[in-house]
């Protein structure tokens, strides 16, 4: 079982409690732990979405550890792709390789491209999954999916599902006790916070004002984008010896994401928290005279991390700029350290970064130079040091005009604690934000108010789990576990807690800061709205400013502005936002939109599930239907009125269960052609109502409905067996006893029971006796004659495939 580092001891849990023969393995180690693992038939990854990468080194141990071992896979994710289909595909090809035969094709795409542009334009099968990556239609996303996803969103288990309350009108799910268990309400609501621009004293107002916005505006970002053309040296003093050259190569891969990641990251941190605004300028221009210090004194750069990921808050909730050593005091969960950023502004100037420079540059030289690459500082031109020491000052000049923080006067600290000890003073709340900066600074402020029985959680947290369940000890089944005394009432956190865990005790969540995505707030409420919530509501909190939410629109409008511009030079389009919607979704918010929040708008199920929810509207809308149908004899025929159109002209529709007991539809032209192979999209023009009158059938018919059934039986033919992977023993073995029988036809060794043994391996799933046995002789170099001998004993004895015996007398 593969999953976040936070979910390792949840999952471990789930495999004490039902007794799982299972390994659980944080994704953050499968580099090192994977190749060395012993081999495990079934891989389950727990949300898959985090492997949306496939140039990722952690996506390729888990992809050859699958590959190696012939494991089968499932993956969970809610989420599982978020603005590209790809992402799809990159998790399936986890386990599928590309150009695996997938028996279907991208329909849609075909149609629009025709079949010999595609071929010309793309070179690939038809059928595989690097055909379908070419595609951006749904219907063919649809079609891929049905083979592998199970999707029932929360709207379909509500629709086919659930019951009605006669007295209360609420759906509901009964469970085998008898016990129901009710679908709570997502209520939005607004937390208001003050904004005094007349108030000299309001750091807010001078935070959000127009001098900071442009300053961060205009920064240049030099750490951020080193590979630069102006940046680097054409006449170095030596020229760069080759391990030089390939970390500046790698530089200049990363650089134009890591610029636009940075700036609006600091955008996002002003939005969250003053405080934390300020801690992460002053770290910033801390970074920079380190830097500086190096150029200055003609010594190596250290260059850190240079991947995005450390900048995209979804995977990442530590401030950029903050190194993990604790070289800038970070907190620590269960001692307190000395924040050696803590905003001391009114005293700050150029000689003391200077100073605190030199100090960090020589810890970096010294116990933490591992953690860094070092390159010779007369690689880069007089033009970096000049631009960081030009963002520099602009970010200096923020902390002096803005002043020390004071707590005390922190509007939006206020507004969260008036909602934790006034409105909701002993219900369980839920407090999300972005940044783990965020919820220290929460937790420190809130417990010296006296808030009590309070805890703070981020992605550096020990056991983010035991938390979870301190929080909620009933949905987790904790509750002989866990005194009342050792409870949590309030619990703040990052976005580490929004995947995975049980939370329903609560029915309160808070949304300290925005996300840039609603779908990040959909995340965060399903973490209560699961099966186990007892409230009828479920309220999420979320702050924004009192005097509106122009000033929360104009920021952001003014950051996609200037990553457009910033696009337009460097020539990326690359997306900085997770899935940034535009303004109404803001406003909807602020004015506290019910439904906002409830997600499932698509109610993009798997093809099954539509299938089924197909049949169970009908049989509600007339129980007599469901007799009547099953009452139909297997082979049976009707013909209605159809207007034909290019897409759905007239011909016959085929429904068959095939000799393997699989589903499948056909559609065919009066030629006998095959207009499609969606089978949403043939699923969908069978649609009529009850009441549509029959009509005679053309005198075709039976022959149009004869070409289906031989389609379908051809591409069973020829999708059927599923032989797995070329590597597999299955793959192997029938594919050298193929060519064997082809070279012997005709001579004494072609026997019936040779073809018998080589059509079970294509029609049948091998045991795993013969899987082992096959693999051991193929490895050892069993020639094609002592193969074709050992399989065919194996098939004698029963011992070579699992065969089912009632498909193989089975016709369609």
């Amino acid at each position: 079982i593969l999953c976040p580092k936070n979910l390792v001891p949840m999952w471990e849990d789930y495999r004490d409690r039902y007794r799982l023969r299972a390994r659980v393995l944080s994704i953050s180690r499968v580099i090192n732990e994977l190749p060395n693992l012993r081999r495990f038939r079934l891989v389950i990854i727990d949300e898959s979405h985090n492997l949306r990468n496939r140039e990722g080194k952690r996506y390729r141990a888990i992809q050859e550890y699958i590959r190696e071992n012939d494991s089968k896979c499932i993956l969970l994710s809610a989420t599982p792709y978020n603005k590209t289909y790809l992402d799809l595909s990159n998790q399936l090809r986890l386990f599928v390789e590309e150009d695996l035969d997938l028996g279907i094709r991208p329909e849609r795409l075909l149609r629009a491209m025709g079949e010999r542009e595609f071929i010309r334009r793309h070179q690939s099968s038809l059928k595989s999954l690097a055909a379908f990556e070419h595609s951006e239609y749904p219907d063919d996303w649809r079609d891929l999916m049905r083979l592998y996803l199970v999707r029932r969103t929360r709207s379909f288990i509500v629709d086919n599902y659930a019951e009605t309350d006669p007295e209360s009108g609420r759906k509901y799910l009964t469970y085998e006790d008898g016990e129901k268990s009710f679908f709570p309400d997502r209520i939005p609501k607004t937390v208001k916070f003050i904004i005094d621009e007349s108030d000299e004293d309001d750091t807010y107002a001078r935070l959000f004002g127009p001098p900071v916005v442009h300053a961060i505006d205009n920064l240049e970002l030099p750490r951020y984008g080193l590979a630069r053309k102006e940046y680097i040296s054409s006449r170095p003093a030596n020229p760069p010896t080759p391990q030089e050259a390939r970390q500046l190569d790698d530089l200049s891969r990363g650089g134009k994401r890591l610029i636009g990641f940075s700036r609006v990251n600091l955008f996002k941190r002003l939005e969250s928290d003053g405080h934390v605004f300020l801690q992460s300028v002053e770290r910033h221009i801390l970074r920079n005279h380190i830097f500086l210090h190096a150029i200055d004194n003609g010594l190596p750069l250290p260059i850190g991390s240079q991947i995005s990921e450390l900048l995209d808050t979804r995977l990442f909730d530590e401030d950029s700029d903050l190194d993990m050593e604790n070289l800038f005091g970070e907190y620590d969960d269960d001692e307190e350290t000395e924040d050696l950023t803590k905003p001391d502004v009114s005293t700050r100037t150029v000689q003391e970064f200077q100073k605190r420079a030199a100090e960090v540059y020589a810890q970096y030289q010294g116990a933490y130079r591992r953690r860094f690459k070092w390159l010779r500082s007369d690689l880069f031109t007089g033009s970096l040091a000049d631009d960081l020491r030009k963002d520099a000052s602009a970010l200096l000049k923020i902390l002096n005009d803005c002043g020390p923080w004071n707590p005390e006067r922190d509007a939006k600290v206020d507004a969260l604690f008036d909602l934790l000890t006034v409105k909701h003073p002993n219900e369980k709340i839920l407090v999300f934000t972005q940044f783990a900066d965020t919820v220290r600074y929460l937790e420190d402020q809130l417990k010296k108010r006296g808030v009590d029985k309070l805890r703070g959680v981020t992605g550096q947290s020990p056991d983010v789990t035991a938390v979870a369940w301190r929080f909620s000890p009933n949905s987790n089944e904790k509750g002989d576990l866990i005194s009342r005394r050792d409870e949590i009432r309030v619990l703040i956190s990052t976005d580490v807690l929004s995947e995975g865990q049980n939370l329903q005790d609560a029915a309160i969540i808070v949304n300290f800061d925005l996300p840039w995505a609603i779908i990040r707030l959909i995340q965060r409420a399903g973490r209560v709205d699961r099966i186990g919530q007892k409230s009828q509501d479920i309220l999420c909190y979320s702050f924004l400013p009192a005097d509106g939410v122009e000033t929360i629109i104009n920021l952001r409008s003014r950051v996609r502005q200037r990553l457009k511009q910033n696009a337009e030079v460097v020539g990326t389009d690359e997306a900085y936002f997770e899935d940034d919607q535009d303004d109404q979704a803001v406003l909807n918010l602020y004015n506290e939109m019910a439904g906002i929040l409830d997600g499932d708008a698509d109610n993009e199920v798997d093809l099954a599930s539509h299938a089924y929810q197909i049949w169970k509207n009908a049989i509600d809308a007339d129980p007599s239907l469901r007799k009547k149908i099953e009452a139909l004899p297997d082979v049976v025929f009707s013909s209605r009125y159809h207007q034909p159109t290019d897409r759905r002209p007239d011909g016959v529709l085929v429904f068959l269960r095939t000799s393997d007991g699989n589903d499948a539809l056909a559609y065919i032209d009066q030629e006998g052609k095959s207009i499609t192979e969606s089978q949403f999209e043939i699923l969908s023009a069978a649609q009529c109502g009850p009441t549509t009158p029959a009509q005679p059938h053309q005198p075709q018919h039976h022959g149009l409905v004869q070409e289906g059934v031989k389609h379908i039986v051809q591409e069973e033919k020829r999708v059927g067996g599923q032989l797995g992977r070329p590597s597999g023993a299955r793959f192997r073995a029938y594919d050298r006893l193929k060519s064997y029988a082809d070279e012997i036809k005709g001579s004494m060794f072609d026997t019936d029971s040779l073809h018998k043994s080589i059509d079970e391996i294509y029609r049948y799933p091998l045991r795993q006796s013969a899987v082992d046995t096959l693999n051991r002789q193929l490895r050892s170099g069993i020639d094609d004659m002592a193969l074709a001998g050992l399989v065919i004993a194996l098939s004698q004895d029963d011992r070579l495939c699992v065969v089912a015996p009632e498909i193989e007398v089975q016709e369609p």
